[in-house]
């Protein structure tokens, strides 16, 4: 019977410490040093939290939705197509995408200014970034307040930067996941002719 090896399981390493940041890493340390010049601001730090905790579950995106499905039958199916597509756009990613890649999430030293739910699932990619990148294709279709609804989306994204939540490139994962997943809503779940 072959001896078996003792020691920690850290030796197997290749790479001695300190190890060599890699392009996405340094990315997202670059970020963060630019957000770090407004956390700890109010009523910056309060904004991006309420951003934060209105995007959990995509809550903003459905009460937009069904606020706006109020108006006529058609708005009514439009806010049907936005609650299905947003549970189909969390069950790929929360269950789905971030299973395939497990990236821990942001090491937070030190307490939060405001109350935050901090999410079980891994990091990458960015769930809030993802459902507001479909939210903002779906509500923008035949809107003029197509320009509001992209710059609250890109908001609710950064925000999950500023919270500490996730890295950079979760964020922009989630948007190009987002995107995908709008286009191909709009493609095969096409909205009745007026």
């Amino acid at each position: 019977m072959p001896e078996q090896d003792h020691r920690p399981a850290f030796h197997l390493h290749t790479v001695e410490p300190p190890h060599e940041l890699g392009p996405i890493h340094r990315f997202d340390e670059w970020v963060d040093r630019q957000f770090d010049r407004v956390r700890g601001r109010e009523p910056h730090d309060r904004i991006m939290y309420a951003l934060t905790e209105l995007g959990d579950f995509g809550l903003i995106w459905l009460l937009i939705g069904f606020a706006r499905g109020i108006r006529s039958d058609r708005d009514a199916t439009k806010a049907l197509r936005l609650a299905a597509c947003l549970g189909a756009e969390s069950v790929l990613v929360n269950g789905v995408i971030k299973s395939l890649f497990k990236r821990e999430r942001p090491v937070v030293q030190g307490t939060r200014p405001h109350k935050l739910r901090v999410p079980l699932t891994t990091s990458f990619p960015s769930g809030h970034a993802s459902s507001a990148v479909v939210a903002a294709t779906l509500l923008s279709e035949e809107s003029r307040l197509w320009p509001a609804y992209w710059a609250l989306a890109l908001a609710v994204a950064s925000s999950r930067i500023h919270v500490r939540i996730h890295h950079a490139s979760d964020v922009i994962g989630g948007l190009a996941t987002g995107a995908v997943v709008g286009l191909v809503a709009r493609r095969l779940w096409r909205l009745p002719s007026r």
